[in-house]
């Protein structure tokens, strides 16, 4: 235990930027300089600085604090915040877990654990821990629906960042194509427009009701699908564009029947 102290109490006076050896250095400078000034004035000798206090070195009484929570507790904890949507205290209460957590390699194996992770890198953009998370561990079938959406969103994020201009659904065709949904977080289950075909069901369903729905409904419509705000918003504004295109197209043909009533051909 003194060993492990000792190196965490110059581990702390390491990150204090060195303050104590450049104020050891200073001080042995001043103590010659002194001391030369002693000899070479012939007057009474000056007494040389007292030592530099030694490394604060936290007693086991003050160590650092810990979160002592149960593997189950922390699951909980988790799942809490990523219902109610407070990515920011969700992100606050990950950090605040000692990383010599009694239990870590079981934490590192939870589900809720690595999927509340996954959501953090996802918001915060650090893609790469959201890819990593997600390629190295298997999810249950309950979590694929919203790690998908992720996976998806944070490519296609990166194609639009590298291409700089928003992607068509031919562009986003082929970002899907380049990376697949790893085995993971995918069960197999066959998509039109990497959606499966309850979560478009529900789309349409909503749409039939309010084919603008406002960002309240929109996060509604998240967490229910597994998708992003963003992709809902997305999808409906397809869905009006195609019924928009439909429209235009129903009226024109009909135009077209009432001209040829008047006129009729020879």
């Amino acid at each position: 235990m003194a060993l492990g102290l000792g190196a965490l109490g110059a581990s702390v006076h390491h990150h204090q930027g060195l303050g104590t050896s450049s104020s050891a250095a200073a001080a042995a400078a001043a103590a010659a300089v002194l001391g030369a000034v002693s000899v070479g004035g012939g007057g009474s000798p000056v007494a040389p600085p007292p030592p530099p206090p030694p490394p604060i070195i936290p007693s086991p009484m003050f160590a650092l604090p810990t979160l002592n929570f149960t593997v189950s507790q922390v699951a909980a904890v988790c799942e809490t915040l990523e219902e109610s949507g407070d990515i920011e205290r969700l992100a606050r209460f990950l950090w605040s877990l000692p990383v010599a957590h009694p239990n870590i390699a079981e934490l590192n194996k939870n589900e809720a654990v690595l999927r509340a992770r996954a959501i953090v890198s996802f918001h915060s953009g650090n893609f790469r821990d959201l890819y990593t998370i997600l390629e190295h561990h298997k999810f249950t079938k309950d979590s694929h629906g919203k790690l998908q959406a992720m996976w998806l969103e944070a490519h296609y994020q990166e194609a639009e960042k590298l291409r700089g201009r928003p992607l068509g659904p031919v562009d986003k065709y082929r970002v899907r194509k380049k990376f697949p949904l790893p085995r993971t977080i995918w069960d197999g289950e066959q998509k039109t427009h990497c959606f499966k075909e309850r979560t478009r069901s529900l789309l349409r369903e909503w749409y039939l009701q309010d084919p603008y729905p406002n960002p309240t409904k929109k996060r509604e419509l998240a967490q229910a699908t597994g998708l992003t705000p963003t992709q809902v918003g997305n999808w409906f504004k397809n869905r009006r564009q195609r019924d928009r295109a439909a429209a235009a197209k129903n009226r024109s043909v009909f135009s077209g029947s009432l001209v040829g009533s008047f006129w009729p051909q020879d």
